[in-house]
């Protein structure tokens, strides 16, 4: 009895079906993408008259709504939400149902989602000694997430640091696990910068494609690899470095009080491995047996504990250590100790230049012609005795205004004369006993030259303020005026220098006019080295008599600034042995016995110092010179240097 009663209603809808009234649908299964717009209807109910169609308790939640005898989505489908949706129909007439139906409505997936990171940027330590081929981040640590459950993610991994992605690669496209595919090298690469890049699509034109992006920094750690390295190494790369060899030589009979010096430099190692750089300590291992030789264990100097009596030759090997006591290498030093008897200092220059102000007084310093903000230092070296450089001790010996104070030049007495002083400097080397001499060559200037290279004088007499800055010599009205008088004299000069040059050579410009210009031969000849004949005088001139003659020092030496020697006045000879009026050659190899013009006089030893005479006298006084009997020898020379008009030069 309770069966029939259960299959009652089923017998009454099929009754009804068969007579066409009863719910209906065209198709009980359809299909929707994603993110459809829920406001398209999915399907027509027949709903017979008298009776009303709602959802079912078994229906998706939410998913749907009727409106009228229509099925609407009542969501956006969502793939990885739901893949599939079902919609409970019950037709009812009254309370009772009729007729039941259901709906399955299947959700295709659509790439809607891009990947993503689970991470911006991941910093990464890889030690310096991974051996090649080992996987360094693990495809877990690195693999991106995608929302949309069919997608197959395709990564590329983009270099950052120029030349990294020679060091790492990816296991496989599909695959982020990254390879370590070459040797570290923490010196030169310390740290390597990547970007991660995720597709959602085979193809970078395929649409719709998302794509995500991610930082990888790798950092290098060091790990003590190398033993320490002598430097300066001959050859070096990231691994190897092939140390210095230092050699040395120190004089017989006696020890030098500081570290030697050695070349190419001091005995110096520091950790191959740069990114631990552990402290080296030193010690000599062999080659020390008599304990001549001892080395700082922090520094590395060498030094001596004894004289060496001998010539000889010592090859000591010094090792360098970690302070850990991890790793060591060792070097040679070769010293060899040679006798020092005849080694003399040697001067870099053969003549320094330096300047100071007129009216210095005592202990002033001399300043570099060069660079005036720097002091004029006079240095020599021992060539074969570099440690014995701070041996060598400086003296002027021929100039009393000035003195050596180290390697400095500073004035011994007040300077009250502006002109160009010689001293001569000495060095003396105190443990060879080896000498060297060398030339100063001092302009003492009413201004002394500022750092610059430029002076200003500023007034300060009679100020209120004291001579602070701001009053300045002259007024810009007064240099304007000094520039007016200055450009007016200019043009005079130049209307004077026109009149004399048509004066005298107009008749020739007015003869040549008339001809044809003949082709001038090629070259850079002075023509005012040429006599009237047009035919240059390059022949020696005669040689002087033995009574005009002067003695040729042996060897040149440069005059003592004490007494500054003037240039004695020596008259020249006539070119032509004619009238003074006569052009004559100012370059001769002798001193003629002429007054009344300048010559340049060249010594018969070619390699000799050219020898500047200025000759500026009246000719009655170029005649008595002629007549002394020597060339400004005596009283008479310096009377004539001191004359009104004439030029001298201080040596």
């Amino acid at each position: 009895m309770g069966t029939w009663v259960l299959l009652l209603p089923l017998l009454f809808a099929a009754v009804a079906q068969a007579q066409g009234t009863v719910c209906s649908v065209n198709k009980t299964s359809l299909t929707v993408k994603e993110n459809t717009n829920p406001g398209e209807p999915l399907l027509d109910i027949y709903v017979p008259e008298g009776q009303q169609v709602t959802l079912g308790p078994s229906s998706t939640l939410f998913a749907f709504r009727i409106q009228g005898n229509q099925l609407f989505l009542n969501v956006t489908p969502d793939y990885e939400a739901n893949t599939m949706l079902l919609a409970h129909l019950e037709c009812r007439s009254g309370d009772a149902v009729v007729t039941q139906l259901k709906v399955f409505v299947s959700v295709l997936d659509v790439n809607d989602n891009p990947p993503r990171f689970p991470y911006e940027t991941k910093v990464w330590e890889v030690p310096e000694d991974t051996r090649v081929n080992t996987t360094v981040i693990s495809e877990t640590e690195l693999e991106a997430q995608d929302q949309d459950k069919d997608d197959v993610l395709f990564y590329t991994l983009q270099e950052v640091t120029l030349g990294a992605s020679s060091f790492f690669s990816l296991v496989g496209v599909n695959r982020p696990a990254l390879r370590l595919d070459r040797s570290l090298d923490l010196e030169r690469w310390p740290n390597m910068t990547f970007r991660l890049l995720a597709r959602d699509t085979q193809e970078e034109t395929t649409e719709p494609r998302h794509t995500a992006t991610a930082t990888l920094v790798l950092e290098v750690q060091p790990v003590d690899l190398r033993p320490p390295w002598f430097l300066p190494c001959s050859y070096s790369d990231a691994f190897v470095c092939i140390h210095a060899q230092y050699r040395g030589a120190v004089p017989t009979g006696h020890r030098l009080p500081g570290p030697l010096i050695l070349h190419p430099g001091p005995v110096y190692a520091v950790d191959g491995d740069r990114g631990i750089d552990q402290p080296i300590k030193y010690s000599i291992i062999s080659g020390n047996e008599d304990s001549t030789f001892s080395i700082s264990a922090d520094s590395g100097n060498l030094t001596m504990t004894k004289s060496i009596p001998n010539a000889k030759t010592f090859l000591l090997v010094v090792k360098g250590e970690q302070a850990d006591n991890a790793r060591y290498s060792v070097t040679q030093v070769t010293v060899e100790a040679q006798n020092a008897n005849g080694s003399v200092p040697h001067f870099t220059q053969s003549l320094y230049r330096g300047t100071v102000g007129l009216g210095s007084g005592v202990g002033v310093v001399i300043k570099d012609a060069a660079d005036p903000s720097q002091p004029l230092r006079i240095r020599a070296q021992d060539p074969e005795f570099p440690d014995l450089n701070s041996a060598i001790t400086y003296q002027i010996t021929n100039n009393s205004n000035f003195r050596m104070e180290g390697e400095v030049v500073l004035t011994a007495a007040s300077l009250e004369h502006a002109g160009v002083f010689y001293a001569e400097v000495k060095a003396n080397n105190t443990v060879t006993s080896g000498t060297a001499a060398t030339v100063v060559e001092i302009q003492v200037s009413e201004q002394e030259p500022s750092p610059t290279g430029t002076s200003e004088t500023t007034r300060t007499e009679g100020r209120p303020d004291g001579g602070q800055a701001g009053d300045r010599r002259f007024s810009e009205g007064e240099m304007a005026v000094l520039g007016g008088v200055l450009g007016a004299a200019l043009l005079l000069a130049l209307i004077a220098l026109t009149v004399l040059v048509y004066k005298h050579y107009g008749h020739r410009l007015i003869c040549s006019s008339g001809r044809v210009l003949e082709p001038q031969p090629q070259g850079f000849d002075n023509q005012a080295f040429l006599n009237d004949s047009d035919d240059a005088n390059w022949a020696p001139a005669p040689s002087p008599s033995p009574s005009h003659a002067q003695p040729e020092p042996p060897e040149p030496k440069p005059p003592s600034p004490e007494t500054p020697r003037r240039v004695p006045e020596a008259p020249a000879t006539a070119a032509d042995g004619g009238s003074p009026a006569a052009v004559r050659s100012i370059l001769t190899k002798e001193r003629r016995p002429e007054g009344g013009y300048k010559a340049v006089w060249f010594g018969e030893d070619i390699g000799a110092e050219a020898d500047v005479v200025v000759l500026n006298t009246p000719a009655s006084e170029a005649g008595g010179a002629g007549d002394s009997g020597s060339e400004g020898s005596g009283d008479e020379a310096a009377d004539a240097q001191d004359a009104p008009g004439t030029d001298s030069i201080h040596f």
